[in-house]
């Protein structure tokens, strides 16, 4: 009898201390974390044991042996893994975890605005937060400009492949639903063309009217004559920090349409899709000359005395401009 009693005592007692471990585990799966707000989260690769220090250091969970064992009890769901999360506050252990299980990687954002070099976009490449990896050679006007998502860790070559991917793509559809009787022989003569109407203009609706001037003054065999190309061969392909000089409008270089008759041998950016359209289907005027107006658009002429009265209003209003300058 007193030995049935001991064993019942013993029974009792062991009953409680599994009641209570059982308590202090579901307390710690599911009791609020110690993230004070929503963070974002780099997981590094390495293992679990990386990881759980990493999240305790950015204060993502309270206890890094606590991580482990969760780990290895719920490993049957799945492996956790190492990319960029979004952790809301007070996160518990069980949201930890099905989040570094099944929540989709932060996309990151990169822009690359219409109209840039090869060099300039190359230097935004090189500073974007979390892509890895050493610079590919960007081809002049390769790289069609738009928003492209990557997450932390993509290399800068995958991002460089899927933007080239992209250009090609978009300039061949667009190239197929061209205007009949254009005087461009091939998608990359228009390509070489649309990255000058992108640098003459960021007036969304004025770049068919400007690309329809140099259509016409390709048609007539005239030098395209524009200050962009000037300015692409006077920076020898790169961005022109001052302004032009009659030096390099007289200056021999493939890239000068001032020099040359018909298109350069290259793009001198990269133009975005509506510069692409606008050469592929110009507007259809007489226009021959336009020259900036003050107000960020151009004015058009179909003569060249209307240019030049064009011309004159412009260089009175950048001695206006120059005269109400502060000294």
């Amino acid at each position: 009898m007193r030995r049935l009693v001991a064993l019942l005592l013993v029974l009792f007692v062991v009953a409680g201390l599994a009641g209570g471990a059982w308590w202090w585990a579901d307390r710690a799966w599911t009791a609020p974390g110690p993230l004070a707000e929503p963070a974002q989260v780099v997981v590094p690769r390495g293992g679990t044991a990386i990881i759980a220090e990493a999240l305790a250091e950015r204060g993502v969970i309270a206890d890094p042996r606590a991580f482990l064992a969760a780990v290895w009890l719920t490993r049957s769901q799945g492996a956790v893994r190492a990319a960029e999360f979004a952790f809301p506050a007070r996160a518990s252990l069980r949201d930890v975890l099905e989040i570094l299980r099944k929540a989709r990687p932060l996309q990151r954002r990169l822009t690359i605005p219409e109209g840039l070099t090869a060099r300039q976009m190359a230097a935004i490449l090189e500073r974007a937060e979390g892509l890895t990896g050493e610079m590919p050679e960007i081809a002049e006007g390769e790289i069609l400009p738009e928003t492209y998502s990557y997450q932390f860790g993509d290399t800068r070559a995958s991002v460089i492949r899927r933007a080239e991917q992209a250009m090609d793509q978009a300039l061949a559809e667009i190239w197929a639903a061209r205007q009949p009787g254009l005087p461009l022989a091939t998608a990359r003569e228009a390509l070489i063309l649309a990255s000058i109407v992108e640098r003459e203009t960021g007036r969304g609706d004025e770049r068919a009217r400007v690309a329809g001037v140099f259509i016409n003054r390709l048609r007539r065999g005239m030098m395209l004559q524009s200050d962009p190309t000037a300015a692409y061969a006077a920076a020898d392909g790169g961005l022109l920090e001052r302004p032009l000089t009659r030096a390099d409008l007289d200056r021999d270089h493939p890239f000068n349409t001032y020099r040359i008759r018909g298109l350069p041998p290259g793009p001198i950016a990269s133009p975005g899709k509506d510069s692409l359209r606008a050469v592929t289907r110009p507007e259809a005027t007489d226009f021959i000359f336009f020259v900036a107006d003050g107000t960020g658009g151009h004015a058009f002429a179909r003569t060249l005395e209307e240019h030049n009265r064009n011309v004159a209003r412009w260089r009175e209003i950048e001695r206006g401009r120059a005269s109400a300058a502060p000294r």
